[in-house]
């Protein structure tokens, strides 16, 4: 049996990869970056299983894979693989739900004060040598606009009301007892985006959330919005956000997330008040470790069709 392993912390652990190759044999991701589809295609073809990291899984890169019957994501977000193609093929598609919850939180509220307060600048400043004591933004018993409220949207709010923060939360599929219960108030998106101080994207990426941060809407945000994305590249418009950021319509900006890894460059990335961090969301020991041992189990269990990762195919 062969396996694709591609996740970038996943292939610089040696006991991991130790441990799989005790059961398998590996061929392993050396370039310390997610695979696109031309470098996909020649590693592919006589696989039986697939530890997957952020790859472009395109449909032709699923065609080329005659043997596959398993991909275990190494995440949540799985918008990267040929869902359809997949299913067509037989393939059987898996995620972790769950297991980088509240390290994607910690990282979103993290962001969120780094921009308020001008963390990471004021270091910077005082490394250099200066003492600027820029004046920053409380966000105690300010109004947080969550845009997806599904697991680390729920942690989210939980945190943001540790600092007396209204939870306004928009989501498509909003699970309405749980905000009842917990003091959060539904919104539409064009009510939480105008209404919010801080607003926080937890959603994937697809035609409907495309630039769902576009001009229009950072027009009627108010005046010193922060806006923080820990979730996907591609749900903010890059070119319009920096037009706002010169003016001073928006405060600050945290990114984890870019529509391709690592981000191209972009004069948004320029600005002192903009945060950046590599896709880290997830990469706490507690996070790396679930989501280790839960796709590594899933990979497993449908290699050997035992049904215990029935309940985490995407695909079905």
């Amino acid at each position: 049996m062969k396996i694709l392993v591609t996740p970038t912390s996943l292939c610089k652990n040696k006991n991991i990869l130790d441990g799989l190759s005790e059961k398998a044999d590996l061929v392993i991701n050396t370039t310390g970056k997610p695979l696109t589809e031309e470098q996909l295609m020649p590693l592919v073809s006589d696989i039986d299983g697939y530890l997957a990291g952020l790859d472009e899984i395109t449909g032709a890169v699923l065609r080329a894979a005659p043997k596959l019957k398993a991909i275990s994501r190494y995440g949540v977000g799985y918008e990267r693989v040929d869902i359809r193609t997949a299913k067509e093929l037989g393939i059987k598609v898996t995620n972790t739900p769950g297991a980088n919850t509240q390290s994607v939180a910690d990282l979103a509220m993290g962001l969120i004060l780094s921009a308020a307060r001008q963390i990471p600048y004021l270091n910077g400043r005082l490394k250099d040598g200066n003492w600027d004591r820029a004046n920053g933004r409380e966000i105690y018993g300010k109004s947080i606009g969550i845009i997806g409220l599904g697991a680390i949207g729920k942690s989210l709010a939980k945190r943001a009301q540790g600092f007396s923060m209204n939870v306004l939360s928009y989501d498509p599929y909003m699970d309405e007892k749980w905000a009842g219960e917990n003091g959060v108030r539904i919104c539409a998106l064009d009510e939480l985006t105008s209404e919010s101080d801080v607003i926080s994207l937890h959603v994937p990426l697809n035609d409907a959330t495309r630039n769902m941060i576009n001009r229009e809407r950072i027009e009627r945000m108010r005046d010193g919005v922060i806006i923080v994305n820990t979730s996907r590249g591609g749900l903010i418009d890059l070119d319009a956000a920096a037009d706002f950021i010169e003016s001073g319509k928006i405060y600050g900006m945290g990114f984890d997330a870019f529509e391709k890894e690592p981000p191209e460059k972009h004069r948004i990335y320029d600005f002192t008040n903009v945060i950046m961090t590599p896709h880290a969301g997830a990469h706490t020991a507690e996070a790396v470790m679930g989501m280790t041992e839960m796709s590594i189990s899933n990979l497993f269990s449908l290699l050997e069709d035992d049904g215990r990762a029935d309940r985490y195919i995407v695909n079905r």
